[in-house]
C-alpha cells in the first residue's frame, strides 16, 4: 500500500489565512474571488511599469494603475525575462525602465487578472483559466457528503486557498469497512490555481489512516489525474467529474460488497510460484518490470501470491511513475486484478 504525502505537505506550507474551516466556507470564498476578478487583455508595449515604494503597478487602458501582487510580480519578471531579485535591488526609476525595455514588444496582448486594484495575474495567450470555483462545484455535485479529515497537529482541516492556488481534501467518514481485521475508507485530493501556480488535479484513494500531520496511510486503489492550463483544461473538469463519481459508486457497492471481495482477494492465490503469478499478471496486461518488482516485495503465505497482496505490491509500484498518464493507465490494471476475486 501507498503513503500519500500531498495533503501533508500542504499543511506545512500553508500560512492561518489560507485554512479554511469547512468546505462551505471554502467554496464561498471561491466563488467570491470568481466574482470579483475580472481579466483585462492589453498590448504589452501599454503596460508600463512603474516602480516606487517596494510596489510595481501597471497602466491599463481604462487609464487606472493596478499594483502587482508577490506572484504576479513574479510572472511579470519571467516574462521580461529579468531576475526578480535583480529588479529589487535597482533604484524605483531603474527598474521601471528596466521591466519596460525587456517586455516582449510583440502583437499579442498580455492577459492580466485583476480584483479591484490589484493584479492577481499576468500570462500570455496561451493560458487559460479555470475558476477554483468551477472545480468545487463539481465536488459539491458529486461528493456532497464527504468531509474535511480530523484537524491536523497545527488546527489544519485540509481545506486551503491563497493568492497562488487551491487544495481540498475530503474523505467520507462513514465509508469504512472492516476486512481482515483492517479498515479502509474513500477520500480524495483536488487541486487548481487559477493564476498559474500549479495544474488542475485529483488525486482519489481508499485508505486506512490519516495522523496528525495529514500523511495518507496505506492507501489502495490510488487514481490521479492532472491536466496543465491550456486550451483544453475544462475537459479536465470531465475526468475529474468521472474518477470521483467512481470513487462515490465504487464507496456505494463496496459497503454491502467491498468487504466480501477484498476478504477473498486476501484468501485466494494468484499462484504457488513467480512464474506462474507472472503468468496470469502479463495476461492481465500488467507490465513486467512492474509484476517483477512486485513479487520481490510481495510476501508468500501458504495460500501462495494472494490477490490482495499482488494488487498491494503493485499500487506501490505504479506510485513511482514519473508520468501521470502511465499512472492511471497501470492503475486501472492494477485495480482490474480484484475482478478475479468477484
Amino acid at each position: 500500500m501507498a503513503n500519500l504525502t500531498k495533503a501533508s505537505q500542504e499543511l506545512f506550507r500553508r500560512t492561518p489565512d489560507e485554512c479554511f474551516s469547512s468546505f462551505e466556507a471554502l467554496h464561498a470564498h471561491c466563488r467570491e474571488e470568481r466574482e470579483s476578478s475580472t481579466d483585462v487583455w492589453q498590448p504589452p508595449q501599454l503596460l508600463l511599469p512603474k516602480v516606487s515604494d517596494l510596489t510595481v503597478s501597471l497602466s491599463l487602458e481604462s487609464g487606472t494603475e493596478a499594483r502587482l501582487n508577490d506572484w504576479s510580480f513574479s510572472q511579470l519578471c519571467r516574462m521580461a525575462g529579468v531576475n526578480r531579485d535583480t529588479i529589487n535591488r535597482l533604484s524605483p526609476d531603474t527598474a521601471s525602465i528596466a521591466l519596460r525595455e525587456t517586455l516582449p514588444q510583440s502583437e499579442k496582448p498580455i492577459q492580466l487578472l485583476t480584483a479591484n486594484d490589484t493584479i492577481r495575474s499576468v500570462h500570455g495567450v496561451a493560458y487559460t483559466r479555470l475558476w477554483n470555483a468551477d472545480l468545487l462545484d463539481v465536488v459539491q455535485d458529486y461528493a456532497g457528503d464527504f468531509q474535511p479529515p480530523q484537524k491536523g497537529f497545527n488546527g489544519a482541516t485540509g481545506l486551503y486557498c491563497g493568492e497562488q492556488d487551491l487544495f481540498c481534501f475530503l474523505i467520507d467518514p462513514l465509508g469504512w469497512v472492516e476486512i481482515g481485521g483492517q479498515e479502509f475508507a474513500p477520500g480524495f485530493f483536488v487541486w487548481n490555481s487559477e493564476v498559474g501556480r500549479r495544474s488542475l488535479g485529483v488525486q482519489a484513494f481508499w485508505f486506512q489512516r490519516i495522523c496528525a500531520n495529514h500523511i495518507v496511510w496505506d492507501a489502495t486503489e490510488v487514481v490521479e489525474f492532472s491536466r496543465k492550463h491550456t486550451a483544453n483544461v475544462r475537459d479536465g473538469l470531465d475526468e475529474i467529474r468521472r474518477i470521483i463519481e467512481a470513487l462515490v459508486e465504487s464507496r456505494d457497492a463496496r459497503r454491502d460488497g467491498f468487504s466480501r471481495v477484498m476478504t477473498k482477494a486476501m484468501q485466494e492465490s494468484l499462484g504457488n510460484d513467480a512464474d506462474e503469478v507472472l503468468k496470469v499478471l502479463t495476461k492481465h496486461e500488467i507490465p513486467r518490470h512492474l509484476a517483477k518488482g512486485a513479487l520481490e516485495i510481495v510476501p508468500k503465505t501458504g495460500n501462495g501470491f494472494t490477490i490482495f497482496a499482488m494488487v498491494d505490491a503493485l499500487t506501490r509500484m505504479t506510485q513511482s511513475s514519473r508520468y501521470a498518464g502511465e499512472r492511471l493507465d497501470a492503475d486501472a490494471r492494477v485495480s482490474s486484478l480484484l475482478t478475479l476475486a468477484v
